[in-house]
């Protein structure tokens, strides 16, 4: 996807959660939704990759920085993240998955990242997340392992092990359980 066709995505995902998804569109009402801080962050991730992908790393940093300063929340400007990408609270967010897939909800506090220090940004140390994931409040995923898609991670849960999709995580370590078939 480009990166306006990840950024119309992640748009339409905040009118999702607003609960107007058949509102009409205007301007005033785009900017408004284009300044929030659940969006704003997401922008910057965005530059911050944009720029990372062309090679213009100072670039990268200075976007990725500016998200530390003033939402307090660090995405590694490496992690592929799909379109749809939904953040209602960043402060003590880290995000530093090798992949977040589309339509993903990820609450704040939240640790997606390796299990001991990794500063050269190891892929296989990184977990993977699948499609349509909820991660509550606090969750810690932790190492490489894989998050499947329709997946909701429990608050305050730690995942150190894969969870299937169409799972429900919970607990310290966490333990999955399937999602039932009328969710």
């Amino acid at each position: 996807m480009t990166l306006q066709e990840l950024l119309l995505a992640d748009l339409e995902r905040q009118d999702f959660y607003a609960n107007t998804p058949n509102a009409p569109k205007n301007i005033r009402r785009v900017i408004l939704k284009a300044f929030s801080p659940r969006f704003m962050p997401v922008v910057l991730y965005r530059l911050s990759h944009f720029f990372w992908q062309k090679k213009l790393s100072p670039l990268a940093k200075f976007f990725s920085l500016l998200n530390f300063w003033f939402f307090g929340l660090e995405i590694a400007i490496r992690s592929e993240i799909g379109g749809g990408l939904y953040l209602p609270h960043t402060v003590g967010t880290v995000l530093s998955a090798e992949r977040i897939g589309e339509r993903c909800v990820i609450f704040g506090q939240v640790v997606l990242g390796a299990k001991e220090v990794d500063f050269a940004f190891t892929s296989s140390a990184r977990p993977t997340v699948g499609d349509d994931v909820t991660i509550g409040t606090g969750a810690k995923v932790l190492g490489g392992i894989k998050i499947g898609s329709c997946v909701k991670v429990g608050a305050n849960a730690v995942v150190i092990r894969d969870i299937p999709d169409d799972s429900m995580a919970v607990g310290v370590p966490a333990v999955y359980k399937p999602l039932e078939a009328n969710r």
